[in-house]
């Protein structure tokens, strides 16, 4: 069976959607930041193409990605798992972002509920563990909803809570809280979730860690990860 191709039809080469796609999604640039940046490379879009774009394509991406490290991940991941909850408003109304990291800052999962009360944390959990199988340690803050829900599953004794212990987790919301400004929040939870989960996969993929690597290994390590995204579903 042949593999169909994504960027049939569309008369922009998929070179500039995939670079359109990833400036949008990585960097905290508006919509209307995206036209002029591309305008100064020569690419006369609209930044309605941009929307499109995004929404077309950023789950294709981010769905590939996912596929390519989800067995490398699943190797050291399941040691320690970081959760926490961001608070997002829509159209006014408080909405609560779950997010699980692993013990490197690995972005694992995002989830977005009106409550966070124990069926939700227990929905997020459930979901986690389905991709990734059942950590050693889970670090959570001390929401009485992670307890609750680690009683159902049979995890309550991997539990750890502490006042420093979820950093882990908190710096992990930083780069999402970017976007949010640049984006001026969210207008539905559908496009919360999709974009969540969108913007995590591409932060895995070019996150280098270069506090951990010396500049020549920064360098292959950014390189490789660009020539990956450019094979991104290959026509």
């Amino acid at each position: 069976m042949t593999k169909c191709d994504p960027f049939k039809y569309f008369k922009t080469s998929s070179e500039i959607i995939k670079l359109a796609v990833m400036m949008y999604v990585r960097f905290p640039l508006s919509l209307r930041n995206m036209e002029d940046l591309l305008h100064e490379r020569g690419i006369e879009i609209s930044h309605e193409s941009v929307r499109f774009w995004w929404n077309r394509f950023g789950p294709i991406f981010a769905a590939e990605i996912r596929r390519n490290r989800i067995n490398q991940m699943r190797a050291y991941s399941n040691w320690q798992w970081h959760l926490d909850e961001a608070f997002v408003k829509i159209n006014g109304e408080q909405n609560y972002l779950w997010r699980a990291v692993d013990h490197e800052g690995e972005v694992l999962e995002s989830y977005v509920t009106k409550r966070r009360d124990r069926n939700a944390a227990l929905k997020f959990l459930r979901k986690l563990m389905k991709r990734y199988g059942s950590p050693k340690i889970v670090v959570t803050d001390k929401l009485r909803s992670y307890g609750a829900a680690m009683k159902v599953i049979g995890n309550a004794d991997r539990q750890e809570t502490g006042r420093w212990l979820n950093n882990r987790a908190e710096n992990s919301h930083l780069p999402f809280r970017r976007r949010e400004r640049a984006m001026l929040r969210f207008r539905q939870m559908r496009c919360l979730q999709k974009f969540a989960a969108v913007h995590s996969s591409v932060h895995n993929h070019f996150n280098q860690e270069r506090h951990l690597h010396n500049r020549d290994n920064f360098k292959l390590n950014r390189s490789a990860a660009l020539s990956e995204w450019r094979q991104l579903c290959p026509v």
